[in-house]
């Protein structure tokens, strides 16, 4: 999925090492908003498994995993999944993602975003996304409300972060052909 300035598109194999050298660049920053990461995470086998895994939520049609790319140069500067995806009378998926501290702040998310969104509604034929962002992450939740995500309430104690469980400021979006 090609827009102006990034592309997105699934994990293979060859993208481990730029996968891996993401994580550990922004590890920091990732662990801030993120679970408490096994260290066989940072190793090339650990990515060439969380990739298999992704191929794999994708084929029983659990989860999408992708990766965010610069048009300009190929480089793999973030991630983005819709994972617990449900059918049956729920049709939804949670999105989240993950973007180079370097490149924040450029609209590349919010464009990820959107560009997810399409392919949730029109491919996937999903009803709802949600997505759960800590109160004080405000860049996270100006990229989902660009995208068309409405605030629903503060979801509280919800996630583990960091071996605490956090706040989640809770969004939507409804597919607007489901209206």
């Amino acid at each position: 999925m090609k827009g102006t300035n990034i592309y997105v598109r699934s994990f293979n194999r060859d993208d481990a090492e730029a996968l891996l050298a993401l994580q550990k660049e922004n590890r920091a920053f990732f662990e801030k908003f993120s679970m408490v990461r096994d260290p066989d995470f940072y190793t090339i086998e650990g990515q060439l498994d969380s990739i298999k895994q992704y191929q794999e939520g994708s084929k029983q049609d659990r989860a999408y995993h992708f990766g965010i790319f610069k048009n300009d140069d190929n480089r793999l500067i973030g991630t983005i999944s819709l994972f617990q995806v449900l059918r049956g009378s729920l049709q939804s998926a949670f999105i989240g993602y993950f973007l180079d501290e370097s490149q924040n702040g450029k609209g590349f998310t919010t464009e990820a975003t959107k560009l997810i969104v399409k392919y949730a509604f029109e491919k996937l034929a999903l009803h709802r996304i949600e997505a759960g962002v800590m109160p004080h992450n405000i860049g996270s939740i100006r990229v989902l409300e660009k995208a068309g995500f409405h605030r629903e309430g503060i979801a509280r104690k919800n996630v583990k972060i960091n071996g605490k469980w956090e706040d989640h400021q809770v969004l939507a979006l409804i597919n607007p052909a489901d209206n």
